[in-house]
């Protein structure tokens, strides 16, 4: 079966990328190995689908390469998004600092992408696995689990114009072995995610076969992500399980201004979950309990007033948070027995509360995955590999992680749109 683009993974950027590359004429098909597509799309945003963010800049993703992202976000931006979901008559809603969801169901995003790809000329093909990718002539490359994936010939990193450079500018293309036959095409996108919630069907495929054709990837890692604690301090804070207080959280030279919510096995929320992309193991979180308060000052005046500490902090946090936090931190006696420096320390760190997470709750409960195939690798613009021509690598595979709040859903747009407009 002769096809110009195969499109390997049907999730956002997947999809994006075949209704682009068909409309441009080109004979596309894409690939899903799940029963159906957008498995993803159809969980998120509490099954409204945060399909983008109307504040999206560069700044709002991690990468190795923090300029890589922009050029294919300024082509292709929240505004022209809006405009497709427009177009298909979806009503939708902003809900806060710019995310936008469906008034109704995510599965009308999943629609409207695939009467784009119908639309357009693109096939769709889902229970679909693919076994191997190879360059046409060099059958054998595997990306398939549990088998040995060699290198394309020439594509070891450094090697300059390697062979797989010059069989692409020859139009050798690739060849496609699938669960329902082979395809020969002339570009492969590669669409098929990360790590996070191997229920939902991710692997590590994508990695696998972007090694195997020479490619550097960046360690794969959990984000957005839940943080756990550790035993002995969740003897004292798993009893608040369900609270939620609103925060100043830092970790890694980041922090975001949002609640976090203490769990059963640590802390999560949107503030902890925006951090959890920038903390490293072995680093602590810093939480500022009292944003917008003098902490200080509250405090002087409870002791002016002789009111019980607790009592103070309850007017502003949880009455039972700030119990335990007393009971930890702030010695039980008589409000006016504190001494002015006690009074300062216990402040400053109700604006750095210091603690230690122990780990993350793993791609189980993780968003999006951060790392994935170095962007050094690709062209910002196309996002085709320099190396391996033809080859392109899109969305969450690759070394781009957006921040809460619809920011992935934009990467995935945009990055499927550059490649589609290549392929």
């Amino acid at each position: 079966m002769r096809r110009d683009v195969v499109v390997i993974g049907g999730g956002a950027a997947g999809l994006m990328c075949a209704a682009v590359a068909a409309g441009r004429g080109r004979r596309v098909v894409l690939l899903e190995h799940n029963g159906r597509v957008g498995r993803k799309i159809e969980i998120s945003g509490g099954g409204r689908c945060n399909f983008t963010n109307l504040h999206t800049t560069p700044k709002n993703f991690l990468s190795s390469n923090p300029h890589f992202a922009k050029s294919a976000l300024a082509r292709y931006t929240p505004a022209d998004f809006v405009a497709l979901v427009e177009r298909h008559r979806i009503r939708y809603h902003e809900k806060k600092l710019g995310q936008l969801f469906c008034d109704g169901s995510s599965r009308e995003i999943i629609r409207m992408l695939l009467d784009e790809c119908e639309a357009a000329g693109a096939e769709v093909l889902t229970d679909c696995r693919v076994l191997s990718v190879s360059r046409r002539g060099a059958e054998g490359g595997s990306a398939d689990a549990g088998r040995k994936t060699p290198r394309a010939a020439g594509s070891e990193p450094g090697s300059g114009a390697n062979d797989d450079e010059k069989a692409g500018e020859a139009g050798r293309g690739f060849v496609v072995e699938t669960g329902r036959g082979r395809f020969e095409c002339e570009s492969v996108v590669v669409a098929t995610g990360g790590l996070s919630i191997p229920k939902l069907g991710a692997t590590d495929f994508g990695y696998r076969l972007a090694r195997q054709f020479g490619l550097k990837v960046v360690g794969p890692r959990p984000a957005l992500v839940p943080l756990t604690l550790s035993e002995k301090d969740l003897a004292h804070f798993r009893p608040l399980s369900g609270i939620s207080i609103g925060a100043v959280v830092r970790a890694g030279g980041a922090e975001f201004a949002e609640n976090f919510l203490v769990t059963h096995r640590g802390l999560s929320g949107p503030a902890v979950l925006q951090v959890s992309s920038y903390w490293s193991p072995g680093q602590a979180l810093s939480i500022d309990l009292l944003p917008q308060l003098d902490a200080r000052a509250l405090l002087e005046a409870a002791r002016d007033n002789n009111t019980n500490l607790t009592a103070a902090l309850a007017t502003h946090l949880p009455r039972r948070f700030s119990q335990v936090w007393c009971e930890l931190y702030a010695p039980p006696r008589q409000p006016r027995a504190y001494s002015r420096d006690e009074l300062r320390l216990l402040a400053e760190l109700l604006h750095s509360w210091t603690v230690e997470p122990t780990g993350t709750e793993g791609f189980q409960k993780a968003e999006v995955t951060a790392g994935g195939v170095d962007t050094d690798e690709l062209s910002s613009k196309t996002l085709e590999a320099r190396r391996a021509r033809g080859l392109f690598f899109v969305g969450e595979v690759v070394d781009v992680t957006g921040h809460l709040g619809g920011f992935n859903f934009q990467w995935a747009w945009a990055s499927g749109h550059a490649a589609g407009l290549h392929a």
